[in-house]
């Protein structure tokens, strides 16, 4: 029988019934799963690194690659970012794309259930592995139950924060001009660029919450967590369905830079 991503028995499951403060509470605790990975020696019963695909892959990936799109078409507005060289666009792409598409499913309110990845690919993956192959036996990684709870703890927590269109968009560029990617050509225009983008914000965070002074760097700490989601994970569990062996970033370099 196929288990959903509510599988009892296993502790890593619950982030649903928690409040954002009991999640960080858990990641901080080596008491439960380690960043929201199973330990070592996970407690009997977890199933946290059981391989698993979307419930809906038809459904999800439709909402998914539209919030893809839509997170193009707001790279290819900021003037900023066409002014660049090509290969900081490039690179930042490479990057950026990744936690701005996560906001994007938090602005979206794109919500997804996965369940167990269907007995024969999990038999073929065993297979390809035990030959020296690795993930789905092409070099991919297998979407596990332990990243969907880290993927679903970062949405709930910019859920919690309760953002407008105003400060999603000013953290979509904070998150995109990232002066931490190796090798820029324009390195401090760039950190300039993200200054700016965090500067607005705060702009746009004050008035509107005048007595929570903490909220601006509540904001920022959630938005920091998603450069820990792996986009090799996003790819093979929101896109592959749709691409098949296509290369994702390729794909986003045509779409980006297309007439």
């Amino acid at each position: 029988m196929s288990h959903t991503e509510r599988t009892t028995g296993c502790r890593c499951s619950d982030y649903k019934t928690q409040q954002p403060n009991a999640i960080l509470f858990n990641i901080l605790s080596q008491s439960q799963c380690h960043s929201l990975s199973c330990s070592p020696a996970p407690p009997r019963g977890c199933h946290c690194e059981r391989s698993v695909s979307l419930a809906t892959p038809s459904e999800t990936a439709h909402l998914a690659t539209g919030v893809l799109l839509k997170t193009l078409r707001f790279m290819r507005s900021l003037p900023s970012f066409q002014n660049l060289p090509l290969g900081d666009q490039l690179s930042l792409l490479r990057l950026g794309w990744g936690p701005a598409f996560i906001l994007g499913l938090a602005q979206e309110g794109v919500d997804f259930q996965v369940t167990d990845r269907p007995a024969g690919r999990m038999l073929k993956q065993i297979l390809l592995e035990g030959q020296g192959g690795r993930g789905l036996g092409d070099g991919r990684d297998t979407p596990t139950l332990a990243a969907v709870h880290k993927l679903k703890a970062c949405l709930h927590r910019l859920w919690g924060l309760d953002l407008t269109p105003k400060e999603y968009a000013y953290l979509k560029g904070a998150v995109l001009f990232n002066p931490d990617v190796p090798q820029l050509e324009s390195g401090q225009f760039v950190a300039g660029l993200q200054q700016e983008a965090q500067l607005a914000l705060r702009e746009v965070v004050t008035p509107l919450h005048p007595h929570d002074t903490g909220r601006f760097a509540r904001i920022l700490l959630a938005t920091s967590a998603l450069r820990s989601i792996n986009q090799n994970f996003l790819i093979e569990l929101f896109f592959r369905p749709l691409i098949g062996p296509a290369d994702l970033f390729e794909l986003l370099v045509e779409m980006l830079f297309s007439p």
